[in-house]
């Protein structure tokens, strides 16, 4: 009866981490989405933020919040690859926003360049 107990226990702390780790990586997916909905994608018509910032026409507050979703995605973990290749694209993204604030001569066409889709769609999303 004790090797069944051990075993159950076992097996019941293996479905935790299991649950764990996909409810986390769902809350990380769900940042994502979030960001790209919001600042990546707009309805038809309106020029998403990331348009406008390689456009030299977004806000400062847009700014502020866009500098700040890329900061929180770089935080996570990417849905797929490598770890350190997310941090770097995500952290140019960020220096390209710090310089488009800063109103830096090229940061506009940095920033477009930084923000290459299929550059990062192609190593971290998902299938």
């Amino acid at each position: 009866m004790h090797r069944s107990f051990v075993l159950f226990l076992g097996a019941a702390l293996a479905s935790l981490v299991v649950f764990a780790t996909v409810s986390s990586r769902g809350a990380d997916d769900k940042v994502i989405s979030d960001f790209m909905k919001k600042y990546h994608k707009a309805p038809q018509g309106t020029d998403p933020t990331c348009k406008k910032v390689g456009a030299g026409t977004a806000t400062d507050a847009e700014l502020a919040e866009l500098l700040k979703g890329y900061q929180d995605i770089c935080a996570i973990d990417p849905p797929k690859g490598e770890k350190a290749a997310w941090v770097e694209k995500c952290q140019t993204l960020v220096k390209a926003v710090k310089a488009v604030q800063a109103k830096e001569t090229g940061a506009a066409d940095a920033y477009k360049k930084a923000v290459n889709c299929k550059s990062c769609h192609s190593v971290h999303k998902p299938d």
